[in-house]
């Protein structure tokens, strides 16, 4: 196997997949100068002010004349990207690539009809100063009763639900009511103070339809004693989860959440294509998959566009892109500012170089809807949903819209966790093996070792084995578990 990679026949670079010293050759080309692994070589004389092209795509425009051997990176490449566009519907649909599978997953059945791939017990906070009474329950709870028949009782912190007001009060008590909904947990306790903005009350007349079997409500400052009261409340809780059972479901009841962090140059080449053809299979399999990270679709939001199933879900899309980009403008921010450091270190010059490898996790599927941040699944197939590149944001509202996991592509490294199982992805062996503890399938074999259909096939089995609770997400293993709630507004 060769140790570089042109992507598509039309583009003017070559990823290199190990590090080139000045006077090797890449596809005849020899090198004016050391190359990183996963950054980019012109193959070709490449004028000043054209486009570096890959993907197939632009990626932007050179700044300087580049010479066929140089490194195509941040010193030479600027984005083509500018500002708030207008766009067209042009519909088109690629290949997806797939087949009906047989598979099943042992999950619980909901008595509102979803299905949790985890029987959890929750604390939910309405606001964040009960963080600590919530941890004070769960270990008084755990001391007196265990955990027996379950998977777990868990708390997630936030700093929210008080000293809010307007657009973003509301969207905190969606997300936290968006939680006490999720299929994952067998029972919830929400938790307040008592002189909260998010108070019980309102929470309570505005949670909808809900499982009040399941649900259990308490107000800290309206009892003596607010830790044994939420530890009797868990018991309650408790007595009917252990009896829950594992039933076994065809594929179509997952619903999974594509997210990438700390992306590398091989992020396109290796795990977010391998995300992409999962993607496919569970939509040719009915199940549903959610693409967020809203500013790293910038630059590759036309191909999504224009796969979306109809003009109504055009617009949305439009909708989609063009509301973040004001939140942008809004606070007089660059709307295409670059990659980070650790994408450029990674190899990743420009937005629309993140963003085409980004979205590749979307695989060909067609685009079936669009949802606002803390809007819930409402169809199968592949979704867009609002959320920004932020790691734990984006996981947080891509399990508030119901998905029962996160597969997140890394070729940085990251052991965060959300509040869902959030498997990690490498796309490099080398970060695979240094931070083992962390990653839980390496998609850089794809490079070295297996091909597509080999891989994909490797991780439905291990993504089965997850969702069916044979084995654990390392963040599972490492009690990892966090959220964090989107804000815009004034903290009072």
């Amino acid at each position: 196997m060769k140790d570089y990679i042109i992507i598509n026949p039309i583009d003017n670079v070559a990823v290199v997949l190990r590090p080139f010293s000045k006077g090797e050759a890449v596809e005849g080309v020899v090198l004016l100068e050391d190359i990183p692994q996963a950054h980019k070589v012109a193959l070709k004389p490449i004028k000043k002010g054209e486009n570096v092209i890959k993907y197939g795509s632009p990626i932007g425009h050179t700044t300087a004349d580049v010479k066929p051997g140089e490194h195509v990176h941040t010193h030479n490449v600027a984005t083509n990207l500018d500002d708030v566009i207008t766009y067209s519907y042009e519909p088109k649909y690629p290949e997806v690539l797939g087949y009906k599978s047989d598979r099943t997953v042992d999950v619980y059945e909901r008595s509102t009809g979803e299905y949790g791939i985890r029987n959890e017990l929750w604390v939910i906070q309405t606001v964040g100063c009960v963080s600590g009474m919530a941890n004070d329950m769960i270990e008084n709870f755990k001391a007196k009763y265990g955990t027996e028949g379950i998977d777990g009782v868990y708390t997630f912190q936030h700093p929210f639900g008080c000293s809010q007001m307007g657009a973003d009060l509301a969207l905190t008590r969606t997300l936290l009511q968006d939680m006490v909904k999720h299929p994952n947990a067998g029972g919830v306790l929400v938790l307040g103070l008592g002189c909260e903005e998010n108070l019980v009350s309102t929470f309570k007349e505005t949670l909808g339809a809900y499982d009040e079997k399941r649900t259990r409500f308490l107000i800290a400052q309206e009892v003596e004693d607010e830790v044994e009261e939420g530890t009797k409340l868990l018991k309650e809780l408790y007595d009917q989860m252990k009896h829950d059972k594992r039933v076994t479901k065809p594929l179509s009841v997952l619903r999974v959440g594509l997210k990438c962090g700390g992306s590398d140059g091989m992020s396109g080449i290796t795990a977010n294509p391998l995300l992409g053809r999962f993607s496919d299979f569970l939509s040719l399999n009915g199940a549903t998959t959610v693409l967020g990270e809203v500013p790293e679709m910038f630059g590759a939001e036309k191909l999504l566009m224009a796969r979306a199933k109809d003009a109504p879900t055009f617009e949305k899309i439009v909708e989609l892109i063009n509301d973040f980009k004001v939140y942008f403008k809004n606070h007089n921010q660059v709307i295409y500012d670059n990659p980070s450091p650790g994408n450029k270190k990674g190899g990743i010059t420009t937005l629309e170089d993140k963003s085409l490898g980004c979205t590749q996790k979307a695989g060909a599927a067609v685009v079936q809807d669009v949802l606002k941040m803390g809007e819930r699944i409402r169809t199968t197939g592949l979704n867009l949903l609002c959320t920004p590149g932020n790691d734990l944001v984006a996981t947080t509202t891509l399990g508030c819209s119901g998905c029962q996991m996160v597969l997140f592509t890394t070729g940085r490294g990251t052991p965060f966790g959300g509040f869902i199982p959030t498997v990690k992805i490498a796309t490099n062996t080398a970060l695979a093996t240094k931070k083992s503890n962390w990653i839980d399938f390496n998609a850089g074999d794809l490079v070295d070792k297996k091909d597509m259909d080999e891989l994909l096939e490797d991780f439905i089995d291990l993504l089965c084995d997850i969702a069916s609770g044979r084995k654990q997400a390392k963040n599972e293993q490492n009690n990892f578990r966090e959220i964090s709630i989107f804000k815009d507004g004034v903290v009072l």
